[in-house]
């Protein structure tokens, strides 16, 4: 359980969430473009990290007592909503709508700099360690 939140804290909300807020949101509000949905997707992180630090908290515990668990399955389901949403408006109307207030060599450089940062908070081969972490924990 603190493996999945780790890597929900750490690659999630600490790289993917947070190059969002800082490089992308900023040019959709410049371009007046997606606003209330940019909104959106920046008060849902800020609440998942609220839930993530809950989870942590329960698994740090061990889950003592019945309450606990239906505490604990009270967050997965707040989590797994808010997320499935999150994620499915993020690749049907955001991401798609990126190419579209950038030039493609904004673009390009963005994909650079994403990737230089992955690799500071994970190293080099830091994606595929998170797969098979991942992959491990399924």
């Amino acid at each position: 359980m603190i493996d999945s939140e780790k890597i929900i804290r750490n690659f999630i909300e600490d790289y993917h969430e947070k190059l969002e807020e800082d490089y992308l949101f900023p040019r959709f509000k410049k371009a007046n473009t997606l606003v209330d949905l940019v909104d959106i997707l920046t008060v849902q992180p800020r609440k998942g990290r609220i839930v993530t630090d809950r989870k942590l908290n329960l698994a740090r515990n061990n889950f003592t007592t019945e309450d606990d668990k239906k505490q604990l399955r009270s967050y997965l389901y707040s989590f797994k909503r808010m997320y499935s949403l999150h994620e499915a408006r993020e690749d049907t109307v955001f991401f798609p709508a990126v190419k579209r207030i950038v030039s493609g060599n904004v673009y390009d450089s963005l994909g650079e700099k994403f990737e230089d940062k992955a690799h500071e908070l994970s190293g080099q081969d830091g994606f595929e360690m998170i797969v098979d972490k991942v992959a491990g924990i399924e």
